[in-house]
């Protein structure tokens, strides 16, 4: 599940602080809450590398620092920038391949913009840019091993999909694509290039049943939640109930240009919060 929703990419914000992110984990415990805000500093700091304008070279070579990092760390040698980590790792049983993942989902935008991939690849990214970060979250949570492996499948990539959904114009203007090749083609829409892309009249055909895959991991992970004790889901269902409030206005706005952003209202964040916060 990502962290945060306000940037292009893998969706990791500019700050905690006003996020859904914020919102969700200010009401974990301390010991939670500050694991939590690691993971959120790691997934920004590599974020921030993928998403820069520097050469590419050099934004590879930052990433693989970042991989020698995080194993630096699990052999017991953890450099300054992740000595705050030793203890949640000790503490959650936080996974090495995890943070690997990450990273790697990170340099999938590097070598060069992605656009247009097709299923498997999208279904990868998501997979490393947002449910290695639940399979981190939900070991924090306090999940069972098999319901939180399956939580963080289902509710990454519910989070990934509304993600690439409502920055579509935003993405573009990177030069990235990540809409499927497939629902592309059966749209009839040839052309990788995003600008042209955004601009056909067909692209509600390749969003609308984005929209309904999203929904299925929705129904999937509220299963899973559903199914554990609620104060241990209580952060994930913040932000399960803020995305899916999300694709809601994506949905009833529509993907025809022009597209107005949307927003989940303040109304709508309180009340959230109120029926999940405070249990």
């Amino acid at each position: 599940m990502t962290l945060e929703a306000t940037s292009p990419g893998a969706n990791y914000g500019s700050t905690a602080s006003g996020s859904s992110f914020y919102a969700a984990m200010r009401i974990l415990p301390h010991d939670q809450r500050e694991a939590m805000f690691q993971i959120y500093s790691f997934c920004r700091q590599v974020d921030d590398i993928a998403d820069s304008d520097g050469p590419r070279t050099e934004r590879l070579a930052a990433l693989q620092e970042w991989r020698n990092d995080i194993d630096a760390l699990y052999q017991g040698n953890p450099p300054p920038r992740l000595k705050d980590y030793v203890g949640s790792v000790k503490t959650f049983g936080l996974k090495r391949e995890d943070f690997l993942a990450i990273v790697d989902g990170m340099e999938m935008d590097v070598p060069q913009d992605i656009r247009a991939p097709d299923m498997a690849t999208l279904d990868l990214y998501c997979d490393r840019v947002a449910s290695a970060v639940g399979r981190l979250s939900v070991r924090v949570f306090g999940l069972p091993e098999e319901d939180g492996i399956q939580l963080a499948y289902h509710l990454g990539r519910a989070l990934q999909l509304t993600n690439i959904l409502r920055d579509i114009d935003e993405d573009a203007g990177l030069g990235r694509l990540y809409l499927p090749r497939e629902a592309l083609l059966h749209a009839g829409i040839t052309s990788d290039d995003p600008n042209r892309v955004i601009a056909e009249r067909a692209l509600p055909k390749v969003c609308l049943p984005l929209t309904q895959r999203a929904k299925a991991h929705f129904e999937k992970s509220d299963e899973i939640m559903n199914r554990n004790k609620r104060r241990t889901v209580r952060a994930p269902r913040i932000m399960s109930k803020y995305y899916h409030s999300i694709l809601d206005l994506l949905i009833a706005r529509g993907f025809n240009a022009p597209r107005q952003p949307v927003r989940v209202s303040k109304v709508t964040r309180i009340l959230i919060l109120l029926r999940y916060a405070f249990i």
